[in-house]
C-alpha cells in the first residue's frame, strides 16, 4: 500500500490535547505522564474512524506520541500506555496509517511487540492493558501495514518469537485465539513465508522445545493447522533444499527434520503433500544412518494410530517395505520393530507385512529374528485376530532356531498365547481352536537334544499349559482334557518327560541313601557317578558338574537340608507340601546374598525337575473322579471338545502313565473301585490300561484292601483266558505282582488253557498261547517241565509244521493285521511262546536252544514257509519270517543263549534287515535299535546296521544311520560315566564292531565274485556306512586301532570255515576294502596303534605267527582306482555319432531346450550311456522318489509309524526271462533291488505284476506287460538326454561352489535353512541360524556379501549352469559318493537328503533276486 501524506494539523507546531489533559513532556515526573496518558488512552479508545474531526484533531498528538521520548522511555507503564494509544491509532485512522517514514513505522511495531511480552504475567495489574493491547492489533490486523516495508520480516520475527516466548497455561482461550489471528493474518495475507519466519514456528515442534513449553507447541500447531493452504509450498521448499539438496546451511533446524515432518504429519498430512516423495528418495541414499533416520520416520508415520499415509500413497509403502530387505542390520531391525504397531494399528496391513516378516524371520542376525517373533507375539496378545496362521507359523518354524535366545522367546510365546486363549478363553472357542496346535508344538520340542528345550518345555508345563497355581480340581481337570487332546507324539513326550523327572528323582534318592553310609573310597566313587548323572539333566553340563559338587559337600554338612530334600522327593510328597520344601531349600543356600548366585540358579533348576507339583494323592483321586464323570456321561467332555469315548480311553492311558511315576498316590479303594468299573467295559484299550495300572501300584491290595482283591482275581482270571492277547499278558503280570499265592493262581489258569489247545481253531489259540508264554516265564521253576511236552508236541510238530488253511494268494508282501490269516497269528504267538519259555529257564541243560534256533534258521531260510508246501501266503511270510528273525535276537539277549548261536544263525538273523518286504525291514531294524540302545543285546548285533547300506528306500538308510549314530554315542557314554566299564571295552566299545561287521560282509550272499567291481562297490559302501560314523572324531587315537584291528584280522582265518580257501580269501578281500577305506578318510589312521585289539575267537581262527604270515595285497591297483573314482564308462557309437535313437513309426525328436530347464535321468559325471545301460538309469529317477516319500525318522529315537507299517506291500516274485543266464542258488532274507515303481508299490500294498530275469544285478522291471516298442522309446528318450548331458558334465567329488541362477534371481543356500520368497531382484544369503534377502535395485550399495563372500560365491558361468542341471539329475549313479557340495563346504550325507543346495542322491542298489 502507498502510504500518503501527512496532513497539517490545525494550528501548525501546536499539539492539541483532549480536554483535562495538561501538556506531556519531560519537564514532568513519570507518575505524572502516566496520569495524563492514561486519560489519553481512554479518549483514543473512545474514538472510531468515522469520527474525521477529532480525527484531525488529535493528528499531531498521534505523531507527538511516536517521538522518541515515548518509545525509548524507560518507565514501563508509559510504554504501555503509549503502546496502547498507536494500537488505537492504527485502529482509528485504517487503512491509511498518520505516519508516512517507513524507518518510524519500524520503530513503533518493534515497540509495540517489546510490550507484548507484558502478556507472561496474568496476574500483574497491567495484564488487562496487555490483553487490550493484543485484542486491538489482532482485530485491526494492524501489523498488515508492514507489508510494505523492506524488512518486515524482522518485525514478524520479532512478534513470533514474542508470542511464543510469553503463551503459557495461564492464559485463557481468547488470549490464544488472538495471538492465533494475529500470526495467522500475517501468513495468509502475505506474499510468502521466509525461511526465518518458518524456522520460528517449526522450532517449537522439535521434540526438546516441546517439552519445555507445551502450549507454544499447541499454537503452533493450532497455527499450521489454519494456515495449512498456505504454508505448505514454504515447508515443501525447505524440505527440498536440505532432504534433496542437502542444502544443510540453509536452516538451523536441517538436523531435525525427520522430527519436523513427523510432528508436522501428526498435525496435518496435508502439509507434507510435496515431502512424501522426498523420503522416497532419501530411503535409496547411500548412508546407512541416513536410511536408518528415514526408515525410523516412516515407520512412526505409517504405525500411527489413525494414519492413512500406507493407503494414500502406495509407491512410497512399497519402497519402506523394500527396507525389510536392506543391507544394514539396523534398518533391518527397525523395521521389523516398527511391524508391531503397525500389525496392532493397522491390521489391513498385514497381508503386505507377511511376505517381508517371513523372509526376516530366515535373517542371519539373531536380534532381528528375535524381534519378528516379538513383533508376532505382542500383536497377537493384544488381539488374536491381529495375526493371522501364516505369521503364528514364522513363530512355530523359530522354535527350531539354532540360537536359545530366539527358541526360548518362540515358545514363551506361543505359550503365553495358549495360556490366554486356551486356558482362560478370553477370546471365545473360535481363537482357541485357531491355536489349539500350540499345545502339540511345544510339548515336540522335547525331542530336542538340547536340555535348554527340555527344561523350558517343563518349565512351560508347569506355569502355562496346566499352571501349578491352581487348586487341585480345576489343575486335573486342565490336565485329564489336555491330555485328551493332545497328539500321539505330543502324548510320548509329555510321558518321557514324566519319566526323566522321576529318573531324576531317583538318582537324587540314590544320592541321598548314599549319604547315610559311612565314608568310603568307593562311596565317594559313587557319590561321584550319580553326581555326574544328576549334571547331564542340568544346563550346561560342565558348570552343573561343579555346582552339583558344591551342592553335594552342602548336603553332607547339613542335614537339616537333606531332610527337607528326602521329604521332596518321597512318594507321599503332597504338591503343597513340595512346595515349601523347595522355599526351604532355596532360603538355606541363599546366603550369602549376591545380586546373581548361579549356584543357586542351578539348584533352582534341580528342585524345579524333581519338584511334584502336579502329582499327588489327592490329584489322583481328581482324575479318577473325572474319569467316573466320563463313564457316567455327567462330565463336560463335548464342552471341552473331546468325546466321552475319547476321554476316557485318554484319561485311563494317563492313569496308566502316572502309575509308573506316581504309584503310591494311587492306593486308595476309591481309586481301585472306579479301575474295576473300567476292567468291565467293553473297550478292550481301556481294560487293559486299568489291569497295568493295577499290575503297577496294586503291591498293598492282598494285605490292605480284601474287597478289592476278591473281586480283582476272578477278573484277571477271566481275561487271562479270554481277554485279548495285551488283556491276558497284563493279567498274568498283575497276578505275578501283586499276589502272594501267584503260584496258585497261575497254575489255575495255566492247566485249563493248556488241556483246551486246539490248533484246529486258530482264532481261539492266540490268547491261551500268550498266557502260557509269559506264565511260564514268570515262572519256571513250576512251569518249565510241563510246557516242555506241550512246546514238543503241540507247538512245533502240531502247529508250526503243519499249514492246515491255504492262505490268500494276493501277491502283497504285507497286510494290515485284520487281513492276517488266524492260522498265521497262531504261528507268531508259537514262536514267542518258545522264546520266553526259553528266557524263563536262562539254561541250556536239556539241550531245547538249539533245537529252537534251528528251527527259527529253518524258517527264515525257507523264508517263512517252514513245510515249503506253498500253502501260505507271501504276506504271511513276511509277518513269520521277522517273527522268526526277533525270536533269534530276543534270545541273544540272554547270555546263556548267545554263546550257543552259531555265526550262520547271527548271519540269517542279521539278513532279515534286507528283506524284501519294506515293513520287515522296518519293524526288524526298531527292535534291533531299542535293544542295542538299552546295551541288552551283544555288539555284534550293531553290525547289523551295516547291511543297510544296501536298502533301496533312502529313508530306511538315513533311519539305520541314525541308529547307529544313537548306538555309538550312548556306549560311548556308558564307558565315560562307568569307571568299572573298562573291564568290559571289549564288548562295549563301538570300534569292536568292526570284526563282526567284516566277517559278516564276507559271508554276504551277494559276495559271490569276489574279484567284480559292482560286488566290492557295495562291499565297500556297507563298511563305509559304519566306518563314517566311527571315524568322526579321531579319539585316543581310534583311525589307528581301527586299520590294526583290520590288518590282525588278515593274520587269521575264518573261524566258521577255516579250511575254506575261497571264505578265507573273501575275508581278505573285505579287509583290504576295509583298510583302503579308512586309509583314504583318515590321515592320522598310520600312526601306531594305542592298544592291541582283540578279536573274537568265536568267528577268528588266531594262527601262529611263525607259521601264518598274510602280507598279500587282494585288491589289485586298478580297482583300486575304480573304488576311489568309479568305474569308467565308455562312450557307445551312437554316443560318438551325437544322434539320437530313431524308434519305428515314431518322430524323431530332439531335445533343443537349455540346460537349466533340461531333467535328465543321466548321471552328471558320465558320458551318453549303452542300450545295455539305458533301463537301470531310466529307472533311477522314480526309485529316489519312491524312497524319498516314507516319512523322516526321528533323530533321537527312531521309531515305527504304524500307518506305515500296515501299507499293503506286492508280491515281488521274480520269473527268469529266456534270454538270462541261469538262476542263481535261492537267497534268504534279502529283498530283491527293485526298480522304483516295484518299490513304491510295495509302499503303498498295491499289488504290481512283476517279470524280468533273476541274473545278478538285474532290476525288476516296472511293468512286465511292457512292449518291446515301449522299451525302445524309452531307449531312445534316454539316448537323447545323454547326448545333452555330455555338454552338462560335472565332477560331484571335486566341484567346489554351487550356485544356481534362475533369470535375475540369485540363491545362496546353506543346510538345513529354508528360503524366503524373493522380492524383485533379490540375492538371498542364508546364515548359519536364518536367511536374509536383499533387493539390488533399492539397496545402493549392491550385493552384500564382504570380500571373502564375493570370493567365496564367485563362479562361471559354465559352473553356474552346471550346478543348475545337476540339482535337477542329482539321483543318478552317484551312490559310492554320499556328500553334500555346498559353498565349497562338504558335509556326510548317507541318506542323500536334500541339503539346500545340490544334493547327491543314492540310487536303489542291484541285488540277486529271489525265485
Amino acid at each position: 500500500m502507498e502510504f500518503p501524506q501527512q496532513q497539517k494539523p490545525a494550528g501548525e507546531g501546536k499539539i492539541v490535547y483532549p480536554p483535562g489533559v495538561k501538556e506531556i513532556t519531560d519537564k514532568i515526573s513519570n507518575d505524572e505522564v502516566v496520569k495524563r496518558l492514561k486519560m489519553v488512552v481512554k479518549t483514543y479508545m473512545d474514538m472510531d474512524q468515522d469520527s474525521e474531526e477529532e480525527k484531525q484533531q488529535y493528528l499531531s498528538l498521534a505523531l507527538h506520541l511516536a517521538s522518541e521520548f515515548f518509545l525509548r522511555n524507560p518507565n514501563k507503564d508509559v510504554r504501555l500506555l503509549v503502546a496502547c494509544c498507536l494500537a488505537d491509532i492504527f485502529r482509528i485512522y485504517a487503512p491509511e496509517a498518520p505516519y508516512t517514514s517507513h524507518d518510524k513505522l519500524k520503530d513503533i511495531f518493534l515497540f509495540i511487540t517489546r510490550q507484548l511480552k507484558g502478556l507472561e504475567d496474568t496476574k500483574s495489574p497491567q495484564f488487562n492493558r496487555y490483553f487490550y493491547l493484543l485484542e486491538n492489533l489482532a482485530w485491526v490486523k494492524s501489523y498488515n501495514i508492514c507489508f510494505e516495508l523492506e524488512d518486515c520480516n524482522e518485525i514478524f520475527i520479532q512478534l513470533f518469537k514474542t508470542l511464543f516466548s510469553v503463551i503459557n497455561n495461564s492464559h485463557n482461550q481468547k488470549v490464544q485465539m488472538h495471538m492465533m489471528d494475529l500470526m495467522s493474518s500475517i501468513i495468509m495475507e502475505g506474499d510468502g513465508v521466509t525461511q526465518e519466519l518458518l524456522d520460528t514456528i517449526l522450532i517449537n515442534l522439535i521434540p526438546a522445545h516441546k517439552n519445555l513449553n507445551k502450549q507454544a507447541y499447541d499454537l503452533a500447531k493450532t497455527l499450521l493447522k489454519r494456515t495449512v493452504q498456505t504454508i505448505e509450498t514454504c515447508i515443501a521448499n525447505f524440505f527440498n533444499q536440505v532432504l534433496v539438496m542437502g542444502k544443510s546451511s540453509v536452516s538451523d533446524l536441517s538436523e531435525h527434520v525427520f522430527d519436523l515432518i513427523q510432528e508436522l504429519f501428526a498435525i496435518d498430512p496435508m502439509l507434507l503433500t510435496s515431502v512424501m516423495p522426498q523420503l522416497e528418495f532419501k530411503l535409496k541414499s547411500n548412508d546407512g544412518e541416513e536410511r536408518l533416520a528415514v526408515v525410523r520416520l516412516l515407520a512412526k508415520l505409517f504405525g500411527a494410530k489413525d494414519s492413512e499415509l500406507a493407503s494414500q500413497n502406495r509407491p512410497l509403502w512399497q519402497c519402506f517395505l523394500g527396507r525389510f530387505n536392506d543391507i544394514h542390520v539396523p534398518v533391518r531391525l527397525e523395521c521389523v520393530k516398527f511391524a508391531s504397531h503397525c500389525l496392532m494399528n493397522h491390521p489391513d496391513l498385514a497381508r503386505d507385512l507377511t511376505e517381508y516378516l517371513k523372509v526376516r524371520s530366515h535373517d542371519p542376525e539373531e536380534a532381528i529374528r528375535h524381534d519378528v517373533i516379538v513383533t508376532i507375539i505382542n500383536a497377537g496378545k493384544k488381539d488374536l485376530n491381529l495375526v493371522n496362521d501364516q505369521l503364528l507359523g514364522f513363530v512355530r518354524e523359530r522354535t527350531l532356531d539354532k540360537r536359545w535366545r530366539v527358541r526360548k522367546e518362540a515358545m514363551m510365546g506361543l505359550a503365553q498365547l495358549y495360556k490366554k486363549y486356551c486356558l482362560h478363553h478370553e477370546a471365545g472357542k473360535e481363537s482357541a481352536q485357531k491355536i489349539s496346535w500350540i499345545k502339540d508344538k511345544l510339548l515336540h520340542i522335547y525331542y530336542q537334544n538340547s536340555i535348554d528345550d527340555k527344561l523350558l518345555v517343563e518349565k512351560i508345563f508347569a506355569q502355562y499349559m496346566v499352571p501349578h497355581s491352581l487348586d487341585t480340581e480345576e489343575k486335573m481337570k486342565c490336565l485329564y482334557y489336555l491330555y485328551a487332546c493332545l497328539d500321539t507324539n505330543a502324548v510320548k513326550a509329555l510321558n518321557e518327560m514324566w519319566k526323566c523327572q522321576n529318573m531324576l528323582r531317583g538318582l537324587v534318592k540314590e544320592l541321598l541313601d548314599l549319604h547315610k553310609l559311612p565314608v568310603s573310597e568307593s562311596n565317594n566313587t559313587a557319590m561321584f557317578g550319580k553326581l555326574m548323572s544328576i549334571a547331564k539333566n542340568l544346563p550346561d553340563a560342565g558348570k552343573a558338574q561343579d555346582f552339583m559338587k558344591k551342592f553335594n559337600q552342602v548336603l553332607g554338612e547339613d542335614e537339616k537340608l537333606r531332610v527337607q530334600l528326602e521329604m521332596l522327593i518321597s512318594p507321599t510328597c503332597s504338591c503343597k507340601q513340595a512346595e515349601i520344601c523347595v522355599r526351604e531349600i532355596t532360603r538355606k543356600l541363599t546366603f550369602p546374598k549376591q545380586p546373581t548366585n548361579p549356584f543357586l540358579e542351578m539348584v533352582k533348576f534341580l528342585l524345579e525337575r524333581i519338584a511334584p507339583v502336579h502329582i499327588d494323592s489327592e490329584a489322583i483321586s481328581a482324575l479318577v473322579k473325572l474319569l467316573n464323570k466320563s463313564i457316567e456321561g455327567t462330565a463336560d467332555d463335548d464342552e471341552e471338545g473331546v468325546t466321552p469315548d475319547t476321554a476316557i480311553r485318554s484319561g485311563l492311558e494317563l492313569l496308566k502313565v502316572l502309575s509308573f511315576t506316581h504309584p503310591t498316590a494311587f492306593h486308595s479303594a476309591e481309586t481301585y473301585e472306579s479301575l474295576l468299573q473300567c476292567l468291565k467295559m467293553e473297550d478292550d484299550k481301556v481294560a487293559e490300561a486299568a489291569i497295568q495300572i493295577f499290575r503297577n501300584t496294586g503291591q498293598k491290595i492282598e494285605t490292605e484292601l480284601q474287597q478289592i482283591r476278591s473281586t480283582l482275581i476272578p477278573i484277571l482270571h477271566q481275561k487271562a483266558k479270554r481277554g485279548t492277547p495285551h488283556q491276558a499278558k497284563q493279567a498274568v503280570h498283575c497276578i505275578h505282582a501283586i499276589f502272594n499265592n501267584k503260584e496258585v493262581q497261575l497254575a489255575q489258569i495255566f492247566e485249563p488253557l493248556s488241556r483246551s489247545l486246539n490248533a484246529d481253531v486258530p482264532e481261539q489259540l492266540i490268547t491261551p498261547l500268550v498266557s502260557l508264554g509269559h506264565i511260564s516265564m514268570l515262572a519256571p521253576d513250576q512251569f518249565a517241565s510241563p510246557m516242555k511236552s506241550i512246546v514238543a508236541n503241540f507247538i512245533v510238530k502240531d502247529l508250526l509244521m503243519n499249514d492246515r488253511s491255504v492262505g490268500n494268494k494276493n501277491g502283497k508282501l504285507w497286510t494290515t493285521d485284520e487281513e492276517v490269516s488266524p492260522e498265521v497269528l497262531a504261528k507268531v504267538q508259537a514262536i514267542k511262546l518258545l522264546v520266553r519259555w526259553l528266557l524263563g529257564m536262562k539254561n541250556n541243560q536239556s539241550k531245547s536252544a538249539n533245537s529252537t534256533l534251528r528251527l527259527l534258521s529253518a524258517m527264515l531260510v525257507s523264508e517263512g514257509d517252514l513245510t515249503e508246501q506253498k500253502k501260505i501266503s507271501k504276506s504271511d511270510m513276511s509277518r513269520l519270517r521277522l517273527a522268526a528273525g526277533g525270536a533269534i535276537m530276543k534270545l541273544a539277549q540272554e547270555p546263556c543263549y548267545h554263546d550257543i548261536i552259531t555265526p550262520e544263525q547271527f548271519q540269517l538273523c542279521g539278513l532279515v534287515i534286507n528283506d524284501e518286504c519294506y515293513q520287515v525291514r522296518q519293524i526288524f531294524a526298531q527292535k534291533l535299535h531299542l535293544a542295542l540302545v538299552k546295551l541288552l543285546l551283544p555288539l555284534e548285533y550293531l553290525a547289523v546296521f551295516a547291511l543297510c547300506a544296501k536298502d533301496p528306500v533312502k529313508e530306511r538308510r538315513a533311519h539305520a544311520r541314525q541308529c547307529l549314530l544313537k548306538n555309538i554315542s550312548v556306549r560311548r557314554e556308558y564307558i565315560k560315566q562307568n569307571p568299572l566299564a573298562q573291564e568290559k571295552l571289549v564288548s562295549l566299545l563301538p570300534e569292536y564292531v568292526v570284526p563282526y561287521m567284516i566277517h559278516l560282509l564276507a559271508h554276504d550272499p551277494d559276495f559271490t565274485k569276489p574279484h567284480e567291481y559292482e560286488q566290492l562297490k557295495d562291499i565297500k559302501e556297507c563298511l563305509w556306512f559304519m566306518l563314517e560314523v566311527l571315524m568322526t572324531k579321531n579319539e585316543n587315537n581310534s583311525h589307528a586301532f581301527l586299520r590294526k584291528m583290520v590288518e590282525n584280522i588278515k593274520q587269521t582265518k575264518d573261524a566258521q570255515c577255516p579250511d575254506d580257501a575261497k571264505a578265507n580269501e573273501k575275508l581278505y578281500i573285505v579287509c583290504d576294502v576295509a583298510l583302503f577305506v579308512i586309509a583314504n578318510k583318515s590321515t592320522a589312521c598310520h600312526l601306531d596303534s594305542p592298544k592291541d585289539p582283540v578279536l573274537p575267537s568265536k568267528f577268528f581262527l588266531i594262527q601262529d605267527k611263525q607259521d601264518f604270515k598274510n602280507d598279500k595285497e587282494y585288491l589289485l591297483a586298478d580297482m583300486r582306482q575304480m573304488l576311489l573314482t568309479g568305474k569308467p564308462k565308455p562312450a557307445p557309437v551312437l554316443g560318438a555319432v551325437n544322434k539320437p535313437l530313431t524308434v519305428p513309426g515314431r518322430r524323431i525328436f530332439t531335445k533343443t531346450t537349455p540346460a537349466s530347464d533340461t531333467a535328465s535321468n543321466t548321471s552328471t559325471n558320465s558320458s551318453p550311456l549303452s542300450s545295455s545301460t539305458i533301463n537301470k538309469n531310466s529307472n533311477s529317477n522314480a526309485a529316489t522318489e519312491a524312497s524319498e516319500s516314507r516319512a523322516q525318522e526321528n533323530n533321537e529315537n527312531p521309531v515305527i509309524k504304524i500307518d506305515e507299517v500296515k501299507k499293503d506291500e506286492p508280491s515281488l516274485n521274480m520269473t527268469p526271462d529266456a534270454g538270462t543266464e541261469a538262476s542263481p542258488v535261492k537267497r534268504r532274507g534279502r529283498p530283491p533291488k527293485t526298480a522304483a515303481a516295484p518299490v513304491a508299490a510295495e509302499k503303498e500294498g498295491a499289488a504290481a505284476p512283476t517279470g524280468g530275469g533273476a541274473g545278478r544285478g538285474r532290476k525288476r522291471a516296472a511293468d512286465s506287460n511292457s512292449s518291446a516298442e515301449s522299451i525302445t522309446i524309452k531307449m531312445s528318450k534316454q539316448q537323447s538326454q545323454n547326448d545333452e548331458g555330455t555338454k552338462r558334465q560335472i565332477d560331484l567329488q571335486s566341484r567346489g561352489p554351487f550356485v544356481s541362477r534362475e533369470k535375475e534371481k540369485v540363491r545362496m543356500r546353506e543346510p538345513g535353512e529354508e528360503t524366503g520368497r524373493a522380492v524383485g531382484t533379490v540375492v538371498v544369503l542364508l546364515g548359519s541360524e536364518g536367511e536374509t534377502e536383499i533387493e539390488l535395485e533399492s539397496s545402493p550399495e549392491g550385493v552384500i556379501c564382504d570380500r571373502k563372500d564375493k570370493e567365496r560365491y564367485s563362479l562361471t558361468q559354465g559352473q553356474t549352469s552346471c550346478a543348475a542341471m545337476a540339482n535337477r539329475n542329482s539321483q543318478g549313479d552317484t551312490k559310492s559318493t554320499r556328500r553334500r557340495v555346498l559353498f565349497g563346504r562338504q558335509g556326510e550325507n548317507n541318506s542323500g537328503e536334500k541339503a539346500g543346495g545340490l544334493a547327491v542322491k543314492r540310487k536303489p542298489v542291484k541285488v540277486k533276486s529271489r525265485l
